[in-house]
């Protein structure tokens, strides 16, 4: 495999942040990469369908095998940067304040509390170590005693911050499991009985199953008052850090853009923010010229050779990531049109058949590209699906199934929760043939409990 076909192979599985900054660092390290100056709207709407333009780049920039055999001048002479396709007017693109944020974390949340306590340096210094070492949840997963011992601070001083640290907002956090986390926001509420704290400290198992005859027995208290005290403790907070958790928030900027145009569905590639390259007019007439030395014009030429095939391979991964947007769209119109629950199972094979091209290119130009939609924004990788069973004489999507399932168990009686056989027994009803283990592993996929954990008495 040549550096070049390696090139384009990498540059097709890149995201596009990382295509960005790839782009940007080879400005860098080659002069004779510069950035094109934009084209004005009207000359962009005159620019022909993203296919014909990268059809007609990829012959423009046809290299012949052979190190001498490719003509430089011919190529830095003709060579013109391409176009994005420009958005419609009436269409709204993603804005820089849409997909860029700077929110407080919980470190953060914590340190401002700390500068308004009255500790000394040395327990402020533990202070900011444990909170250094807290986790996304709020929890202190690491050892107290080896922090403490690292600092060479007293154990029992250390437990000490660390008690004030749990008070502070959010209650509970520095915890180091789910039991003393609750125990700390119970002694917040100064409940005059103890009842809940005896709950959380000696039947917290039985809680978790929700087996409260069991724990109404050992406590020798009604069913009615274990169920009012259970009320209290299901409305703690078991991640107490989970309000400042970025982990599940992610601004996408989309790849590919797909809208409806006069009945029909437009694709448009979005370059916006990828600089568009273009070959130095300085080294093209350095390289032109007489003046410059055969040492001279050896450098430049290897550093052409790497400037051509990084925008040929940028096109390259461009025009692959257009074609397969546009079998998908082919493929997916009911989706487009009607929303989730009328996706088509389709696999790689599919599209690879469809425009040409091998399995493993498709996958590789699926991953971390995003494409937006009238029906949201999702990764390209979303739209290959299994089938399973069948309704009719359509086929279904496993990820239709999987919203079926969702809503199923949205809408259902949370005191008498679907079984995974009654949702198998639903789904039949609905002409979809699928198996209970099937439904357990959707379940499970989309962080479903199961109907005994999903039972409320209240």
């Amino acid at each position: 495999m040549t550096p070049q076909l390696q090139q384009a192979i990498k540059l097709l599985q890149l995201s596009r942040l990382e295509l960005e900054n790839l782009v940007t660092q080879e400005m860098i390290e080659n002069p004779v990469l510069e950035e094109s100056p934009e084209h004005d709207e009207e000359e962009s709407r005159k620019q022909k369908m993203e296919e014909d333009r990268y059809a007609s780049q990829e012959k423009q920039e046809k290299i012949v095998e052979g190190e001498d055999s490719f003509d430089w001048q011919s190529y830095v002479e003709s060579y013109q940067p391409v176009a994005p396709l420009p958005i419609s007017k009436g269409e709204e693109a993603a804005s820089f304040e849409n997909v860029i944020t700077r929110t407080t974390n919980l470190q953060d949340h914590l340190m401002w509390q700390l500068q308004m306590t009255h500790f000394t340096k040395e327990e402020e210094r533990m202070c900011q170590i444990i909170i250094g070492n807290l986790n996304e949840d709020g929890y202190l997963n690491t050892s107290l005693e080896e922090l403490a011992a690292k600092e060479g601070f007293p154990l029992e001083d250390a437990e000490a911050v660390l008690k004030v640290i749990q008070e502070f907002d959010p209650v509970g956090v520095g915890s180091r499991d789910l039991k003393e986390c609750l125990l700390v926001q119970a002694k917040q509420l100064g409940l005059k009985d103890n009842t809940v704290e005896l709950i959380i400290r000696d039947y917290l198992h039985h809680l978790e199953k929700k087996n409260y005859s069991a724990i109404a027995k050992a406590l020798d208290l009604p069913m009615e008052r274990v169920i009012e005290l259970s009320k209290i403790i299901f409305e703690m907070e078991p991640k107490p850090g989970r309000s400042f958790s970025s982990i599940d928030t992610h601004y996408i900027t989309p790849d590919v853009y797909v809208y409806k145009m006069n009945d029909q569905y437009v694709i448009s590639l979005n370059e916006d923010g990828l600089p568009r390259l273009k070959i130095s007019n300085f080294y093209k007439n350095a390289l032109q010229g007489k003046e410059a030395s055969s040492l001279t014009k050896e450098y430049i030429q290897d550093k052409l050779r790497s400037a051509v095939w990084l925008i040929r391979s940028i096109h390259q991964r461009q025009r692959t990531i257009y074609k397969v947007t546009e079998s998908i769209v082919k493929h997916q119109l009911d989706f487009l049109e009607k929303g989730l629950e009328r996706l088509k199972p389709m696999v790689l094979r599919d599209v690879a058949q469809d425009i040409g091209m091998h399995e493993s290119t498709v996958s590789r130009v699926t991953t971390n590209k995003y494409v937006h939609t009238p029906q949201g924004i999702f990764e390209l990788k979303f739209f290959f699906n299994s089938s399973i069973g069948r309704m009719g004489d359509v086929e279904v999507a496993s990820e239709s199934v999987k919203d079926k399932i969702k809503k199923m168990v949205t809408s259902e009686d949370v005191r008498h929760p679907h079984s995974d056989q009654k949702i198998v027994e639903m789904l039949q009803a609905d002409g979809i043939n699928i198996a209970r283990r099937t439904v357990a592993k959707y379940r499970e996929m989309l962080n479903i409990l199961p109907s005994s954990k999903r039972k409320k008495f209240f």
